[in-house]
């Protein structure tokens, strides 16, 4: 009823105001009035626009004196709807824990319907058996017992599900770890499988170049050979730099390699003459090559195969820079011996294989010895622990590097079983 009476309070008040804004008007206009020096029906027109600006102040202050509701509307409506939204979202967050309430307060109320039938069938019983009156009310009692500990256990369950949720991510996360370790694990015994191939294919090289080399020998027995094409003479190790002359570290190497040839060729003999032929345009080629600053290693090769009877021996240098080799530490060969090999023949056939792949490497990578050196002790100490060792255990063997060496340096190796 306020709000009608206020529209028409306002009604007639616009009314008056406007009467008099007319009233005003009109007499300015015939006063001729000016204001801001403007022309007189110009002052009535903003005389009567003031008024209409009045009338509309007025009104709009009545009305927010009047009506608080409008007041709040006008000041304080962002606010209220800001307010309203927290207040669904509230009620949204309340309606949700009252329906997880109403879930939990079914389960309790199936929970104790089964107890009150429970306790029902008790009191059947009871009735019908007055002798198991005792019997009924411990029944009875264990009951009222049962659904305090059911409503203490879904309380305690509810406390329990907090923590065995954050266990079971930890569990997911370890879980990604263990696959993210098996993954890696795959991709290791990928590469160890293929280390295996590499390792059998440089031992069916071994084998197969150390069956070339017993065809050799057998050969080198058969034709009388002292000296085989390509068998070293001499090796030196020559360190120049830029003003140094070669020519002097060549001659003693050709003097040392052709006192080699006399002590092959003539054993017990002196070596009072000259029985090495080296091409002079090679030795030429080697005394430029050695111009170059830096360490070099020479090999001086028989150039053909020497008979028993010969007195000359043809001879070439072999010129190579001198690097390392191999480095300590370094694993030349592997191989892995089955679990039914345990005889002491397979043992050492495969322990020898090692050696011949080990070998095999250290050529490759560029060494000019001719083997290697191993602790014969330690070899026959590794064999008879393999063949001792349980049935059906299999045995990785490597072939280690016992030193660091370089082009023309002798190699140390140890065969090692890897647990």
């Amino acid at each position: 009823m306020s709000g009608w009476l206020l529209i028409l309070a306002l009604l007639v008040l616009g009314g008056i105001l406007s009467t008099l804004g007319d009233r005003l008007g009109s007499k300015v206009g015939k006063a001729r009035l000016s204001l801001f020096n403007l022309r007189p029906r110009k002052t009535a027109v903003v005389i009567t626009a003031l008024t209409g600006s009045l009338i509309s102040a007025i009104s709009l202050g009545l009305m927010l004196l009047v009506s608080e509701r409008l007041r709040v509307g006008l000041f304080e409506l962002d606010q209220l709807q800001e307010r309203l939204r927290d207040g669904r979202q509230a009620l949204a967050r309340s309606q949700a824990d009252l329906q997880r309430s109403k879930s939990d307060l079914q389960q309790n109320r199936e929970e104790l319907k089964t107890n009150q039938r429970e306790l029902q069938r008790s009191r059947i019983e009871r009735n019908r058996a007055l002798q198991g009156r005792q019997a009924a009310i411990a029944s009875e009692q264990k009951v009222t017992y049962a659904l305090a500990r059911a409503q203490q256990r879904v309380g305690d369950l509810r406390r329990e599900l907090q923590p065995l949720q954050n266990q079971r991510r930890q569990l997911e996360a370890q879980r990604d770890r263990l696959t993210q370790d098996v993954k890696g694990r795959d991709a290791e015994i990928q590469r160890t499988e293929k280390e295996l191939a590499g390792v059998r294919a440089r031992i069916d090289a071994g084998a197969k170049e150390l069956k070339e080399l017993e065809g050799k020998v057998i050969a080198l027995r058969r034709g009388d050979v002292l000296i085989a094409s390509g068998q070293p003479l001499a090796m030196g190790r020559i360190r120049l730099g830029r003003q140094e002359n070669p020519r002097q570290s060549i001659d003693a190497l050709l003097q040392e390699a052709n006192a080699a040839a006399f002590r092959l060729l003539l054993p017990g003999q002196k070596p009072d003459r000259q029985i090495l032929l080296v091409p002079r345009s090679d030795i030429e080629r080697l005394d430029q090559a050695l111009r170059k600053p830096g360490v070099w290693v020479i090999v001086i090769r028989s150039a053909a195969n020497i008979l028993r009877g010969e007195q000359r021996v043809l001879a070439f240098p072999d010129l190579r820079p001198n690097r390392g080799v191999v480095r300590r530490g370094e694993v030349l060969a592997r191989t892995v011996l089955d679990g039914d090999l345990r005889s002491p023949e397979e043992v050492r056939s495969r322990l020898n294989l090692l050696l011949a792949a080990a070998f095999t490497q250290a050529q490759r990578q560029g060494t000019l010895v001719d083997g290697l050196q191993v602790d014969g002790a330690k070899f026959n100490r590794l064999g008879l622990d393999l063949s001792q060792r349980p049935e059906g255990m299999r045995a990785t063997l490597e072939a280690v590097a016992m030193a660091n060496a370089d082009t023309p340096d002798p190699i140390a190796v140890e065969l090692r079983w890897i647990p």
